[in-house]
């Protein structure tokens, strides 16, 4: 006879949240050349709708690119998506985000987002980290003026910039803290 508990139903409802996020997850493989045309249609999407952005990608020394994120949630919930490093306008790596997160939430949303990487110290710190996490050390560039990002003095002072775009769905906001980012081999 099989006894259910509420944790074994909050732990399967996570997991499929979190495997029905990765299946519905746009990339398409998991081929270095499938994840760099993507990031060339976002990067090159980014600069045309938000031309500010140009001057953000100038000043940085490296930018990771997820160009598409999935996230989904009914209490438990989870993110998934795959991206390129990019430094001087070159892949010199690929990596995964993986996020789960428990709390007041239900529904979906797709986004794209872009870390800029704006010392060489945070780059460096990205890179040899096992598994990064994004965290308080990031500041979000937000939407101004409209359809406009602004990168003032202060935010290309901040180590790392995100910025967050292309939200389709049905949960409110998105954000990338608590996002975790592991190198892949595609």
């Amino acid at each position: 006879m099989s006894t259910y508990s509420r944790r074994g139903f909050l732990i399967g409802a996570g997991g499929a949240a979190l495997m029905t996020s990765a299946c519905a997850n746009g990339v398409g493989s998991n081929g270095g050349q499938a994840i760099d045309a993507r990031v060339d249609a976002t990067l090159n999407y980014l600069y045309n709708r938000y031309p500010g952005t140009q001057d953000l990608a100038a000043k940085s020394v490296g930018m990771l690119v997820m160009p598409l994120v999935t996230e989904a949630g009914f209490g438990i919930g989870g993110a998934y998506g795959r991206g390129a490093l990019r430094v001087n306008d070159v892949t010199v790596d690929y990596y995964l985000q993986a996020e789960a997160s428990f709390g007041l939430q239900i529904g979906a949303q797709q986004y794209a987002h872009v870390l800029f990487f704006m010392t060489n110290e945070a780059l460096q710190g990205f890179r040899t980290s096992p598994g990064w996490s994004a965290g308080g050390d990031i500041k979000y560039a937000i939407q101004n003026e409209g359809d406009r990002i602004s990168a003032d003095t202060i935010t290309s002072l901040t180590p790392v910039v995100a910025v967050v775009f292309g939200q389709a769905g049905l949960i409110a906001g998105a954000t990338i803290e608590g996002t975790k980012y592991t190198r892949i081999i595609p």
